[in-house]
């Protein structure tokens, strides 16, 4: 992850605009400006962790915000503790030492993403765990925050997942609705074919295995079985097996951690869950902050 991009930047540059962080009112009214501290931050649950790279860039947009020249900080972590690792609760997970009301002003965007990000990853890896041992990779959707889209995702990554579409330009994924405009699967994979940009994949969502059959036969380079039984993505693997071009099988729809071993061992590729994205508890975190 590049903490430093422009887009990153701006996310965090609203955050803290979001926050008026800048304009502290109860830091200010009860803090000397001149005042160090010492911020550690605990994990209060299990979790997988994700997102420190966003500490000190918080840190930095906030002093760029403020127009001041920034005190000396350092955020320091154990060398076991980084993005994607367990920690149980009780745990440090960071340690911040700056000015104290830059630390007070900035704790709760930075717990913010920390939770949420900590969050997704912690339910990724409860997914990724579930089918340990199948060969189904379990993806993300763009079923995620506006906005938090390349944070979310980084997230998933963190906890074992693997990233889908980033965007609407990352690859034809074909939808009942562009099938229900386009006049069915077969004239939607033919326009597909003689329109995409390069060499795109192109992905169509069946939802029979009567569309499974007309999607093998046209062209498609995957293929999403959606909102179907457990039985019928066995027979949908079953017949991209027998097709003499190798499809890959995604499925989604309905999938949660207790039936998503079962979806796992009818031998499907991939398993979209958009739930990892879009309603995940977020991880408890606490920032307790000392004089320095």
């Amino acid at each position: 992850m590049d903490w430093n991009s422009r887009r990153i930047t701006a996310i965090l540059e609203n955050a803290l605009a979001e926050d008026r962080a800048t304009r502290d009112a109860t830091s200010y009214a009860c803090v000397d400006p001149n005042q160090r501290a010492s911020a550690t931050i605990l994990a209060k649950q299990e979790c997988i962790i994700a997102g420190l790279g966003c500490i000190p860039r918080i840190l930095d947009v906030y002093a760029a915000l403020d127009g001041a020249v920034t005190t000396h900080y350092e955020v320091t972590t154990h060398p076991s503790i980084f993005d994607g690792v367990r920690v149980n609760s009780g745990q440090q997970v960071a340690v911040i030492r700056h000015n104290a009301r830059v630390i007070l002003s900035c704790e709760r965007v930075i717990l913010n993403f920390l939770q949420r990000m900590a969050g997704i990853a912690t339910i990724t890896r409860k997914f990724v765990d579930a089918v340990s041992g199948t060969r189904v990779r379990i993806l993300d959707t763009r079923k995620t925050a506006p906005g938090l889209r390349v944070l979310d995702k980084y997230a998933v990554r963190c906890g074992g997942g693997q990233n889908h579409r980033l965007d609407l330009s990352d690859g034809v994924l074909i939808k009942n609705n562009h099938i229900a405009l386009a006049g069915g699967a077969v004239p939607a994979l033919e326009r597909a074919l003689h329109n995409r940009r390069g060499h795109q994949p192109i992905e169509i969502e069946v939802r029979s295995l009567e569309e499974l059959q007309q999607a093998l036969g046209h062209g498609a380079d995957a293929i999403l079985i959606d909102n179907a039984s457990v039985e019928d993505v066995r027979k949908a693997v079953e017949i991209c097996s027998r097709h003499a071009r190798r499809v890959p099988l995604e499925c989604s729809g309905g999938i949660t951690l207790e039936n998503v071993r079962a979806y796992a061992e009818t031998g499907v590729d991939f398993i979209s869950v958009g739930g990892i994205t879009h309603s995940f508890p977020t991880a408890d975190l606490s920032m307790r902050v000392t004089p320095a």
